[in-house]
């Protein structure tokens, strides 16, 4: 049976989205007369998915208020961070929340259209107990590119280069197994540098490109196009 669950990091600062939106954490800010978290929520609803766990700490109790318990038949439920602990150590105290033997995991400030049971099933399918969903651009230098090979990733190229490519959309899929394995240091980690980038470099982590409509809100440029991405009835 296909996973159910999905974490969602909701916790970042958004600094760079201030100058923009500054009342409001940055899954909130509005898009297209919306939380911008409301239509990850809604993509994940579709999909299939019963249960969201939001992984929260700046400004908790907004994202909270804005979302609540349910949301379009999903339950919903809540990590908060009580000092920063990055992307890994939120991942990791989410996880005691989670109840099945795999979860979808996702940044609460980009959006990427994907089949999360397929992004599962890839992972499964090359022995990976952690699968990256990945979108293709036209130009890799804002994110730095991500290397591919066999179906798997295999590196990540720094940020600066030039010209299309697959970057890292920021949604992955973790199976029971990748619990079990991620480190448990004390403080703030990140997931990125501690499991993405060895896992990668050994050949664990499942590379999958059947995605479409990346959108990430983190700079003001980008906020600015959701609104039209949203607004036409793209995503």
């Amino acid at each position: 049976m296909a996973a159910e669950e999905a974490i969602v990091l909701v916790g970042g600062l958004g600094t760079r989205l201030r100058a923009v939106v500054s009342d409001v954490p940055k899954p909130l800010a509005p898009v297209a007369g919306r939380p911008f978290l409301a239509w990850l929520l809604d993509a994940y609803a579709a999909a299939g998915l019963r249960r969201v766990i939001l992984a929260t700490g700046y400004r908790a109790a907004q994202v909270e208020d804005a979302v609540g318990r349910r949301w379009q038949g999903m339950e919903i439920a809540y990590s908060v961070e009580d000092a920063p602990l990055g992307t890994g150590g939120a991942i990791r105290q989410a996880l005691a929340l989670a109840q099945g033997d795999g979860v979808h995991l996702a940044n609460g400030d980009t959006f990427l259209r994907y089949d999360p049971a397929a992004l599962e099933a890839a992972t499964r399918g090359h022995g990976c107990a952690l699968g990256i969903a990945l979108a293709a651009v036209d130009d890799v230098g804002r994110y730095g590119a991500v290397e591919v090979a066999g179906g798997r990733v295999v590196g990540f190229r720094e940020k600066g280069g030039a010209g299309p490519g697959l970057i890292n959309a920021g949604s992955y899929f973790l199976d029971a197994a990748a619990f079990a394995r991620l480190p448990a240091p004390q403080g703030a980690w990140s997931f990125e540098e501690l499991v993405l980038r060895p896992w990668s470099e050994s050949g664990q982590v499942a590379a999958f490109e059947r995605t479409a409509d990346f959108i990430d809100i983190g700079v003001p440029e980008d906020y600015v196009r959701a609104q039209h991405l949203f607004r036409e009835g793209a995503a």
